[in-house]
């Protein structure tokens, strides 16, 4: 089981309102959340696939990680899945873990060249879900009492 699927068993049973609401005095909500895992999901895997450094536009759109408007907790658990599963796909089609990939131009280092593996790309990809994961599953509990833990069985 990918991490993203597990990510994806705390969103069970999440409606329009839910994934909008926070649960804490953070503005953080699920949908937020899901609205932050997708492109970084389609970001990571540019920078595996094109390998030289470009960017997808957004990249720094910070208000991905705000509350959703006008949108379903249905189209956005959609988007998530059709990301991570180009994430699959891309993997699969990948012979060599070891290649290595330019990393894109960050804001805070622009004249940094940095490259990293493959690997280590999809490591780090697998970091960022695990770390939103746990966001999202005290957001989850906070709400309604539900848990990935729970939901496993």
């Amino acid at each position: 089981m990918r991490t993203a699927d597990d990510f994806l068993i705390t969103m069970r049973g999440i409606d329009d309102d839910t994934v909008g609401r926070a649960a804490s005095a953070s503005s953080l909500t699920l949908g937020g959340i899901l609205r932050h895992l997708t492109p970084a999901e389609r970001v990571w895997t540019h920078i595996m696939v094109c390998g030289d450094g470009s960017t997808p536009d957004g990249m720094w759109d910070m208000e991905q990680h705000e509350r959703p408007k006008d949108t379903t907790a249905a189209e956005l658990i959609e988007a998530y899945r059709s990301a991570t599963a180009a994430t699959d796909a891309a993997v699969s089609e990948e012979s060599d873990l070891a290649r290595r990939v330019r990393l894109p131009e960050v804001p805070w280092a622009p004249d940094e060249v940095q490259h990293i593996t493959v690997r280590g790309v999809l490591i780090r990809l697998l970091r960022e879900t695990a770390h939103h994961s746990g966001h999202a599953d005290i957001v989850r509990e906070s709400i309604d009492g539900a848990n990935t833990t729970a939901q496993l069985g």
